[in-house]
């Protein structure tokens, strides 16, 4: 390099270039501002709530003078928690929502796959009225489902009812044997659409060069969807399956609603309406203890699932 090139070419000094660098990035200030808005509605309505709740499950209401003393609350360990792994309803309503997951998640995952596959593949017609109609009734409200499914499992007003008694049939959709079922039939209806979306969002995302490269090997529609389509998405089945168990333990809308109608469900039919039951006989240190026991076991069985599946699912 000459002289007069070397005099030409700027030299920058390395102060200089590392404070252009450090300028060129965010500043704290504007993250911050951008994520105040849901940091702080996530520490009001989530953290606190939920810190609340587990502050109070340490806490127990005692009395001095007898039985018709001045009460008080104070710290009492794991006392609340052990009152609640010995009580007898709610491991029942573990029982009767863990056979409720076991049966309906599946059965609901496996119709919102087969929606799926059915509107992704390029023989259906009209695929926008399908994947509406199918998803549709995600967007009535839960209790409003459970409303609408009572009315069409009453004994007195159903009109499925008459016409099956008509044929010689005497179904009883709120006995004993059947209304955890009818339940489920209710979050199968209300469910199927969303896992649906996730599955059929997924399966658009595949490259078109898969299907390709499948049909030049001789493959059929029915092995590409279940050979190619299936393992691709398998990610987002396991998202689906989360959410699922996730939602069985937090089951509450729809026998709730059922329950004004039918007597073979009581007030502690699933953990949720047990908490809300003891809550509501003004023992919240209780109700906050069986909360925090059902947080744990849908933590361990949700972060378990994802375990077993992560390295299958190519999570």
């Amino acid at each position: 390099m000459t002289d007069t090139a070397a005099r030409a070419t700027p030299v920058v000094a390395p102060t200089r270039v590392r404070r252009r660098l450090d300028g060129g990035g965010p500043r704290a200030g504007t993250v911050a501002a951008f994520l105040t808005p849901f940091f702080l509605p996530f520490l009001l309505f989530y953290l606190v709530p939920v810190g609340y709740a587990l502050w109070q499950s340490f806490r127990v209401v005692r009395r001095t003078g007898g039985q018709y003393g001045t009460s008080y609350t104070a710290f009492g360990g794991f006392e609340q928690y052990a009152q609640a792994l010995r009580n007898t309803e709610f491991w029942a309503s573990i029982g009767r929502i863990g056979l409720f997951g076991v049966v309906q998640v599946p059965v609901m995952l496996f119709v919102a796959l087969t929606i799926a596959l059915l509107l992704d593949t390029p023989l259906l017609k009209l695929k926008a009225f399908f994947r509406i109609t199918a998803f549709m009734p995600y967007a009535v409200p839960g209790v409003i489902a459970a409303i609408m499914w009572s009315y069409l499992y009453s004994p007195q007003l159903s009109p499925v009812v008459d016409l099956l008694s008509g044929i010689g049939l005497k179904p009883d959709f709120l006995g004993p044997g059947a209304v955890l079922w009818s339940t489920a039939n209710v979050s199968t209806w209300l469910w199927t659409g969303y896992n649906m979306l996730i599955m059929f969002s997924a399966l658009q995302s595949i490259p078109q060069e898969l299907y390709e490269a499948a049909k030049i090997d001789g493959a059929s529609n029915w092995t590409i969807a279940w050979r190619v389509k299936v393992p691709v998405i398998a990610p987002s089945i396991v998202l689906t399956s989360v959410f699922s168990i996730i939602g069985t333990l937090q089951l509450y809308a729809e026998p709730a609603v059922l329950r004004q109608i039918s007597s073979n469900i009581s007030s502690t039919f699933t953990p949720n309406m047990l908490a809300y039951t003891v809550a509501s006989g003004n023992n919240y240190q209780q109700a906050a203890a069986i909360s925090v026991v059902i947080a744990v076991i849908t933590f361990v069985l949700s972060f378990g699932f994802m375990r077993l599946t992560a390295k299958r699912a190519g999570l």
